[in-house]
């Protein structure tokens, strides 16, 4: 059985018509969302692996300026603005004077947003393919309807109803169908599947907002940790110090013991003479 469409669109009512155009600008639309979503995330995997490789030595230095300067060197992808965020926010705080805790916690926060924004971006036009893949059948649906309906309207106008009247128009409202679900199934299984690309490259890139993150709290608790050992070196030393005056400085005479007094003297030894008269002898 050979099916002639220009033949069928050709008897198509003018609602049925408006209802293949709807089908067809929705599997147009599919394939271009589909189209960029596959550029998109080819080059950005791409480009991320790149900039993974030239920016690995300058996060190991924690030479966090050098690895800036390498993000900018490669064309823009998700990963480089994903990272460029988190560090600018990390050396804008510390060189606002924050401690390197607060510092890594404002990166934090802003890797969050800015996570949020690239999910955003990714997911742009998954929408398409969401609604497509639900309506269509039901377009289709619609367009078999308005295919039976004038049917009946051509039944009405010739008076009889048989298989070589309506055949015709009951055929084109069924391939009006089909074609719904033909628009409709590809998208749906498309629609998933990128779904699951676009996950994974979301989950790699809050992977390494995660390592980044992890690393500046590290090494700010590190930092802390080298200023705690610090002052409780320079504690002792400063202790130290008045001892080592004190050891140098010249010794105080000792006091000489108090001299014994003179046979035959009332003064006790130790006490001072107060100058008391002593009194005279009697007279008889």
């Amino acid at each position: 059985m050979e099916i002639n469409l220009w033949e069928l669109w050709q008897h198509m009512g003018f609602a049925v018509k408006c209802v293949v155009i709807v089908l067809s600008l929705q599997a147009i639309a599919c394939v271009a969302v589909v189209t960029d979503r596959l550029v998109l995330l080819t080059q950005s995997g791409k480009r991320a692996r790149q900039l993974a490789e030239l920016i690995q030595p300058a996060m190991v230095a924690k030479n966090y300026p050098q690895a800036l300067a390498n993000i900018a060197e490669l064309p823009s992808n998700h990963l480089g603005q994903f990272l460029d965020t988190g560090l600018r926010s990390f050396l804008g705080r510390m060189q606002a004077g924050d401690t390197g805790a607060q510092a890594a916690e404002v990166a934090r926060r802003a890797l969050e947003r800015k996570g949020d924004a690239l999910s955003r971006d990714l997911n742009r036009g998954m929408n398409v393919l969401a609604s497509t893949g639900s309506t269509a059948p039901f377009v289709g649906l619609l367009g078999t309807v308005l295919g039976i309906i004038h049917a009946f309207k051509l039944i009405a106008e010739s008076g009889s109803g048989g298989i070589g009247t309506i055949g015709a128009a009951i055929g084109e409202a069924l391939i009006v169908t089909g074609y719904g679900l033909v628009v409709a199934i590809p998208s749906v299984l498309v629609f998933n599947w990128l779904s699951g690309r676009i996950a994974n490259y979301e989950a790699g890139l809050l992977n390494s907002g995660g390592e980044l993150v992890d690393q500046l709290e590290i090494e700010s608790r590190n930092q802390l940790a080298a200023q705690a050992q610090a002052q409780a070196y320079a504690q002792p030393q400063a202790y130290a110090q008045p001892q080592a005056h004190a050891a140098h400085a010249p010794a105080m005479p000792a006091s000489a013991p108090p001299s014994a007094p003179p046979p035959g003297s009332s003064e006790r030894p130790g006490l001072p003479s107060r100058g008391i008269p002593r009194p005279s002898p009697l007279r008889r």
